[in-house]
């Protein structure tokens, strides 16, 4: 029995994710509400964002709340969390209205965008260096003390591929802008772009190792 046991674990393995190469996976079926988290203190203040570790403002908190309302019957038994307090403020406010537990997962962080940047004044920014704001907006570049894009596509796929093999059936997932842009345009809608916004949710589908959005 331990054999045949052994066995179908193995067979039940497969090795595509959507169309891209993954590491080998259990096959598993999951609902997903992929969210970014609300508005921040650091946007209202006109703040570079990125590793900047701000808090929700006011006008945020309301807007997971209104999330949250959303998500009621939705059957979510889990919230997988950024450890920035701008996600995990978002979570608290999701678990409380959703009575379910919080898991922080460091990898589900923002991308170090904006490197020397983070947390400064976007406008004095803009006016001492320019061509760093530039190349900010370009996610192939790196802006000097930031995150290359190519180790944080590989940390973004990776978090989502352990989250889809834990054994539940519907989850949220918190993250930020950088992360969710990623996945869209390397898993979901491969070369194409999207701009979420605050408190924003992509619904997705994941079925037989393959990701669908589905809302």
């Amino acid at each position: 029995m331990a054999e045949s046991a052994r066995l179908e674990s193995v067979c039940r393995r497969k090795t595509i994710l959507g169309s891209n190469p993954s590491p080998t996976v259990f096959v598993n079926n999951m609902k997903i509400y992929l969210i970014r988290h609300g508005q921040t203190t650091g946007d209202i203040e006109g703040l570079y964002g990125g590793t900047y570790n701000d808090h929700l403002s006011a006008k945020g908190r309301l807007q997971a709340e209104e999330m949250a309302k959303k998500l009621v019957g939705k059957g979510i038994e889990i919230i997988y969390s950024s450890p920035y307090n701008r996600a995990k403020d978002t979570a608290e406010i999701l678990a409380k209205i959703l009575k379910c537990p919080i898991k922080i997962k460091k990898d589900l962080r923002e991308r170090n965008v904006y490197g020397f940047m983070s947390g400064k004044s976007k406008k004095e920014m803009a006016e001492k260096y320019p061509e760093e704001v530039a190349k900010a907006q370009d996610y192939r570049e790196t802006v000097r003390g930031g995150e290359g894009y190519g180790g944080f596509k590989k940390r973004i796929l990776a978090v989502i591929d352990e989250i889809v093999r834990e054994k539940y059936d519907t989850v949220v997932i918190v993250s930020h802008g950088g992360p969710i842009r990623c996945f869209y345009r390397e898993i979901l809608n491969p070369g194409k772009e999207i701009e979420p916004g605050d408190c924003e949710v992509l619904e997705i589908e994941y079925q037989n190792n393959r990701y669908k959005l589905t809302c």
